[in-house]
């Protein structure tokens, strides 16, 4: 899909390209394994075979846009080997063995450019690497799976549960077949790696980042988050702690519903980014697509062509400011919670008083009227506490006679 987007725009904005860039960009060779998918003006120019595309003496800059960690590793290597540059909007490939690929571009003086990675056309990693060079960065909150998005949007607006709504994304195209690398949160997560690598200098192992996805968000959870003013989003988040060990995680969050990315919809993406220099910034926009990705494939290609010639790094540049990724349960937030409790006097005072030995304060209580004859929602929005304390809690409460399941629990960020 990328691949035929990016093959479309380059031929009908070849001149607007050469015009504002200086660069004259020939497509020498396409790889492909089904022909019937390249125009036929292209033809003449495909290949089943990606090795003699990376050994062309002729080919300057190669572009990978199959996706996948495997052969894309064997041709990125490759590629860089040959010391071309690589162009790729492949964010498995970059999180999975970013560190191991940007060592070898180092090794043979050639650069990786893949603005495409993250948020589809959203220059998002130029706004790090270089528009923000100068900031430490505060923070990154990053909407950054527009399949997840779309979800929780509908779920939001119409009441429905998520597995009705999944069905629906499905046959609507939001949704891959098996949906589990954007509903799992392993998709935002790769993104999530490559934007707390750039923002703070290291590279970050997925096995580092905690990591939940939407599958147990409720319609109901979505409505009592709107009563208590929050708005419910599958959120990165980027920020390092006390101790300049960078926080890295991804989960359900709840945040205000008058901030900015509450107001994020459907299947668009945004990032807001602050930094102690420059302060709040925000970046909007289709974060998917054929369209989208291709334009940023086109701006990398036309810049990766600009700088042949020139001895460039990789353009990863380390650091040693903050060097680790906090581990989950020392990470301090805030929570919603809902219990599912007896209909009977006491309740919210024994629940009360586990979190208060655990040192964690409640800042609101709410119990909505309608419930069954047995239980009754009780729904609380606590104090910042650190992660291991609120799960020791909360594991004691649930073990409550007079607590019930289901219970929910969702990490709530009010971007202070």
């Amino acid at each position: 899909m990328v691949g035929g987007g990016f093959v479309k725009h380059l031929l009908r904005n070849h001149d607007l390209i050469a015009e504002r860039t200086g660069v004259d960009l020939q497509i020498k060779k396409i790889a492909e394994k089904d022909f019937s998918r390249v125009p036929a003006e292209l033809s003449s120019r495909t290949t089943d075979d990606w090795k003699s595309l990376v050994n062309d003496p002729e080919v300057q800059i190669v572009v990978e846009l199959m996706g996948g960690k495997n052969l894309a590793l064997e041709v990125a290597k490759a590629a860089l080997t040959a010391k071309k540059p690589l162009v790729t909007a492949n964010k498995a490939l970059l999180a999975h063995a970013g560190e191991e690929l940007f060592g070898l571009a180092d090794k043979n003086q050639t650069g990786i450019y893949f603005e495409a990675s993250v948020g589809g056309g959203i220059p998002i990693i130029k706004a790090l690497r270089e528009g923000l060079c100068a900031n430490h960065i505060s923070s990154i909150h990053g909407i950054i799976n527009g399949t997840c998005n779309y979800i929780l949007t509908r779920m939001a607006n119409e009441g429905k549960a998520y597995e009705e709504i999944i069905v629906e994304a499905k046959k609507l195209g939001y949704a891959e077949a098996d949906e589990s690398l954007d509903v799992d949160g392993i998709d935002t997560a790769h993104k999530a790696a490559i934007l707390a690598s750039l923002a703070y200098g290291f590279w970050v192992k997925m096995e580092d980042i905690h990591i939940e996805g939407i599958r147990t968000i409720s319609a109901l959870d979505i409505s009592y988050a709107q009563k208590l003013g929050y708005t419910i989003k599958l959120l990165a988040i980027i920020k390092p702690d006390e101790n300049n060990a960078a926080q890295v995680r991804v989960h359900p969050t709840l945040i205000p519903s008058d901030s900015v990315l509450a107001s994020v919809s459907g299947v668009y993406n945004a990032v807001a980014v602050e930094g102690d220099v420059v302060g709040k910034t925000l970046y909007y926009g289709r974060g998917a697509g054929a369209d989208a990705t291709a334009s940023a494939v086109l701006c990398d290609v036309a810049e990766a062509a600009a700088d042949l010639g020139v001895n460039k790094s990789s353009r990863f540049t380390s650091h040693d400011i903050y060097g680790k990724v906090a581990k989950i349960d020392q990470v301090e937030t805030r929570y919603y919670v809902r219990l599912s409790a007896l209909d009977q006097p006491g309740v919210l005072a024994q629940v009360a008083t586990i979190f208060g030995k655990h040192g964690i304060g409640i800042s609101s209580v709410y119990q909505p009227e309608e419930h069954s004859d047995e239980t009754v929602p009780l729904l609380m929005v606590l104090d910042k506490a650190r992660e291991a304390k609120f799960q020791d809690a909360y594991s004691e409460i649930k073990q409550l006679a007079v607590i019930k399941e289901p219970c929910q629990a969702i990490r709530l960020e009010d971007f202070s």
